[in-house]
This record gives structure tokens, sequence and C-alpha cells, in this order.
């Protein structure tokens, strides 16, 4: 509108500052809240997934969503390869996935077919011609994809005990998996298919549990100013939902989900696009659950009485006169 009334008037978008969705994309992490703060190198799990990584080669990071699993595995694959991007790579699994994309096939060019090197085989190569520094492969949701048809014959040699060890891939070249390559891997234990992504990898990663985390919560609702009485309820919702999750592990709920929440707007759209339907699948057999955790919830907005709310969690209320 200025631009017809004021001459010279320049239209600036988000991007232009670097505060927009495009300078968010470039954020160096996993995390779906591209506001996330960086991980450091004396975080407490960058230092265990780095120690365990240097012990048995790979690492899996299991847990429900929203537990900040790949977060962490891309800031400590990272941290890992010094930030040198030639050193590090992220591969999301799908159902689709193949062993010709991950380590090696044919891709179509105008002509014909060329020989492709998937993430794999190339990181592979590079840590081979390279041993005094640390590359590492970050395989996001490991158990959306057939893990033995992807890895092929390479399942064998990520054993730490196996590295080193000549071996024929299924382009009859030879290759070897060098002790300076590293693999992160995060999946979800509700996936189908995860009994077999167990029954190939615990005995050669090692496994850290990822669950949800309430002093985590807390943590991210103060450092997001929440006022503290309504961030007492979300944290009191939160337990009561992850209690509910030891008898029915669908019900547990990240804390990753309320990276953004401050106040109750966001709230709402946290339950109204995606909270309501985690609720909704699952007590789908169990309406009476279900009806509980949707009224537990509109509790967290309900008017706080400001004797209640000043009162130490824990303390009984005043008896009536």
């Amino acid at each position: 509108m200025l631009e017809g009334l004021v001459t010279g008037v320049r239209t600036l978008v988000a991007d232009d500052l670097d505060i927009g969705v495009r300078a968010k994309a470039t954020t160096g992490h996993a995390s779906s809240s591209p506001d996330a703060p960086e991980i450091t190198a004396d975080h407490p799990r960058v230092q265990e997934i780095v120690r365990l990584a240097q012990v048995y080669g790979g690492v899996l990071l299991s847990g429900p969503p929203g537990t900040s699993k790949s977060f962490f595995a891309a800031a400590a694959g990272q941290i890992m390869a010094g930030g040198d991007t030639r050193r590090y790579q992220f591969v999301q699994f799908h159902a689709s996935y193949q062993y010709e994309d991950f380590m090696s096939g044919f891709a179509p060019t105008e002509t014909g077919f060329r020989r492709k090197e998937g993430p794999f085989l190339r990181l592979v190569k590079a840590a081979a011609a390279d041993r005094d520094s640390t590359y590492v492969l970050v395989v996001d949701e490991l158990s959306r994809a057939d893990v033995g048809r992807v890895f092929g014959e390479a399942l064998t040699y990520i054993e730490r005990s196996k590295r080193e060890l000549s071996f024929t891939i299924a382009n009859s070249e030879k290759i070897v998996i060098p002790s300076n390559f590293v693999v992160l891997a995060t999946m979800n234990p509700f996936d189908r298919g995860v009994d077999e992504v167990d029954a190939a990898f615990e005995r050669r990663f090692a496994k850290i549990s990822m669950e949800p985390d309430r002093e985590l919560l807390d943590e991210i609702l103060t450092i997001n100013e929440m006022p503290e009485a309504l961030r007492r309820r979300v944290v009191t919702w939160f337990e009561r939902m992850n209690g509910l999750a030891k008898s029915n592990p669908a019900a547990a709920v990240g804390h990753a989900y309320f990276s953004d929440a401050s106040d109750e707007g966001s709230l709402r759209d946290i339950w109204d696009y995606q909270l309501q339907y985690l609720v909704q699948r699952a007590f789908r057999r169990d309406q009476p659950s279900r009806e509980a955790m949707e009224a537990s919830w509109e509790h967290v907005f309900s008017s706080p009485d400001p004797v209640a709310e000043a009162r130490p969690e824990g303390t009984p209320p005043e008896p009536e006169v």
C-alpha cells in the first residue's frame, strides 16, 4: 500500500531479516522446532552419545514421538564431525527406502542410466581415506524401512568387532567399514517392524531410551515465559497422560510437543492440531480414559483459584469452617 503513496519505499519480508521460514530451515539441528536452542558438546546427553559411539561404533536412540531423538542425534553427529558437512550426513528412512538408495544403485540420465553411490557408501569411502577424522551418518526413523534389506551385506560389518574387514557389496566392489565411521540412529518403539530392528541392532549398537521428561518440559515452559499457574497445570496434565502410558504405551506424549508453548493461545493450537489426535488414537478403544484426558486438558484453561494456585504442590486444601 505504501509503495503507491510514498516513493523509495522498500518492501521487506521476514526472510530478508533472517527470521523467516528460509532462515529457520538452515538451523543446524533436526528439531521440529526451528527456534530450539543449539546443543553444545558439554551437554550430558551429547556426551553420553559420543562416549557410546566411540565404544560401539553406533548408537540407537529409541523413544516415542516428541522426545528429542532426532534433535540430539543430529546435534551429536555434527559435534562429532567437527561441524564439517563433508563428514556428516543426515538420512531419513521410509517405507520405500531401498539398498539402491542407501548403498549403491543406478540413477536415470537423459541418455540412459549411471551408477550412483548412496550416502552410506560415500561416507564409508571418505572415512577410509581420512583415518584421522570421524565421519558420522545419522539415520532418522530407522524402523520405518526394512533395515536388513537396506543395509544388505553391511549389516554384518557395522558391528564394532568386524570393522576393517573387507567384504563385497552388490556391485562387486570390495569395501571396508573403518573404525572412524559412526552411525547414529533414531526409532519409535511403536513402529511396525521394530522387533526386526531390535534383533538386528541391539547387539551391534548401544541403545539409549528417550522418554518424556517432566523436568525438561518444565524447563521449556519456563524459558518460554509461560505464567507459573498455567505452567503447573500443563505439567500436571503431561504427568497424568504419561502415567497412563505405563499400561498404554501409545499414550506417551513427548516434551517436544510443547517447545513453542508460551500461553493459552499456543496451547490451544497444540491441542487442536496435534495432541487431540494423539489422545484419540491412544484411547480409541477406551472412551472413559479419552474423555477423562480431554476434560483434564480443558482444566488447564480453567480460571485458577488464587488460594489453590498459591498453595505448594501436594499441600491439602484448607478445611471448611
